[in-house]
């Protein structure tokens, strides 16, 4: 948990196509959860299970949760894998969805 902002923030992505899917998910100190889409919506959910579930059912994985044959079985390399970074939610929605790269010449697919 991040004390100065006082919730646990957890990052989860899903394969589309060609392109990697971002999703964070926030658990506050209430318990409540919010999932930060990459159509930069915001939904909330009642606990952090409810919002994990919720990730589940549409494909996407935790990051933390991912090991080297997971992110190999998609084609990615776990050590290149870094979450979307941006100092608001307006920035950060704009980068929630990156095209995989070509592992021979590093770029786009």
């Amino acid at each position: 948990m991040n004390d100065s902002t006082n919730h646990e923030e957890q990052w989860w992505l899903a394969h589309l196509g060609r392109l990697l899917v971002w999703a964070r998910l926030r658990v506050l100190e209430s318990g409540v959860a919010e999932v930060f889409d990459c159509d930069g919506r915001t939904s909330v959910y009642e606990s952090g299970d409810v919002a994990r579930a919720a990730l589940m059912d549409a494909e996407y994985r935790a990051l933390d949760g991912m090991d080297a044959d997971d992110a190999e079985a998609w084609g990615l390399d776990l050590e290149e894998i870094e979450p979307p970074q941006g100092d608001d939610d307006e920035t950060l929605a704009a980068t929630m969805m990156q095209p995989l790269k070509n592992p021979l010449t590093g770029r786009d697919l």
